[in-house]
C-alpha cells in the first residue's frame, strides 16, 4: 500500500472509527436510497461495509468510468483511482468529518446526514476527471463506529473542472445543513441551510416562482421572497442560474 492510500486507511479504519461488530442494512429501498441523492451526471454507486472493507451493491456502470469489474472490484481500487495530489484533501476532509459530527452534532446523528465533496480521479482512458462524492452513513455499530455507507461518484467535468476544495454536510429528515466548509474552517462560522430552505432551492431547480413555491409550501409569496434573497446572500452567489450550479456541485440537489 503507497504512502498517500495509507492516509485514507488511518481515517476511516481507525480503532475510534471502524465499527467493531457487523451491521444489517437499514429497512428501506436501496433503490429510493440512490434516487434521493444522485446528482446530475454520469455516476456509479456502491456500498463499502467498513467493518471488513467489502464493497456490495457495486452498480455495472463503474466499468464505463473506471474500468473496474463490478464483480471483483475493491475499495482500494477506488481509492487508487484518486489523483495523487487530491489525496490529502480527501483524507482531511474525512478526519474533518468524523471530528464534526462528534464534537458539534453527535455521531448518531451521522445517518440523517449526506457527506459531500468533490475530486480528481481516473477514469477508463487513463485522464482525470472532477467527481462529486456523496456519501450516505447506513448503519452505525453500537458504539458509533463506522458500519456501512453508500457512496455514489458522479462526473461533473461539464459543470466545473476547478475543484473548490470544500466539503457540505447536507441534513436530512430536518436536520441543519452545513456548506462549503474549508479544511481547518472555525466550524462556527459555517454557513447553514434550514429544511425550508432547502425545499425552496430544490423548487428553484425545477424551474418554479414564487407564487407555484408558495402554495406549494403554504406559505406567502413575500416569505419565498424574503428567503430567496437569503439563500443567496449565504451561498454568497450573484443569482439564482450560479446559486443552482453551485448546489447542484455540492450536492444539495
Amino acid at each position: 500500500m503507497n504512502t498517500e492510500i495509507q492516509k485514507l486507511h488511518e481515517v476511516w479504519f481507525s480503532a475510534e472509527n471502524k465499527a467493531k461488530e457487523n451491521t444489517s442494512f437499514p429497512q428501506i429501498s436501496f433503490d429510493d436510497l440512490t434516487n434521493s441523492i444522485i446528482s446530475t451526471g454520469h455516476f456509479y454507486y456502491y456500498v463499502i461495509d467498513f467493518y471488513d472493507m467489502s464493497l456490495s451493491n457495486v452498480s455495472p456502470s463503474i466499468y464505463e468510468m473506471h474500468g473496474f469489474d463490478p464483480k471483483t472490484v475493491i475499495f482500494n481500487d477506488v481509492l487508487n483511482a484518486i489523483h495523487p495530489e487530491d489525496v490529502d484533501f480527501v483524507a482531511k476532509t474525512e478526519s474533518l468529518i468524523s471530528d464534526f459530527f462528534y464534537k458539534n452534532v453527535g455521531r448518531e446523528k451521522m445517518l440523517k446526514y449526506k457527506m459531500n465533496y468533490s475530486f480528481r480521479a481516473r477514469m477508463k482512458n487513463g485522464e482525470y476527471a472532477l467527481m462529486n462524492h456523496q456519501a450516505l452513513m447506513l448503519t452505525l455499530d453500537s458504539d458509533g463506529g463506522y458500519g456501512k455507507s453508500l457512496n455514489i461518484h458522479t462526473r461533473i467535468d461539464h459543470l466545473s473542472n476547478s475543484n473548490t476544495y470544500q466539503f457540505s454536510l447536507i441534513g436530512l429528515d430536518n436536520e441543519p445543513s452545513y456548506m462549503n466548509l474549508n479544511a481547518g474552517n472555525n466550524n462556527q462560522n459555517a454557513p447553514k441551510y434550514s429544511k425550508r430552505e432547502i425545499d425552496i432551492i430544490k423548487y428553484i431547480a425545477e424551474g418554479l416562482n414564487n407564487n407555484t413555491i408558495a402554495e406549494k409550501l403554504f406559505i406567502s409569496a413575500l416569505t419565498v421572497k424574503k428567503h430567496r434573497n437569503n439563500i443567496l446572500a449565504k451561498s454568497e452567489c450573484k443569482n439564482t442560474a450560479q446559486l443552482i450550479k453551485s448546489c447542484i456541485l455540492q450536492g444539495l440537489i
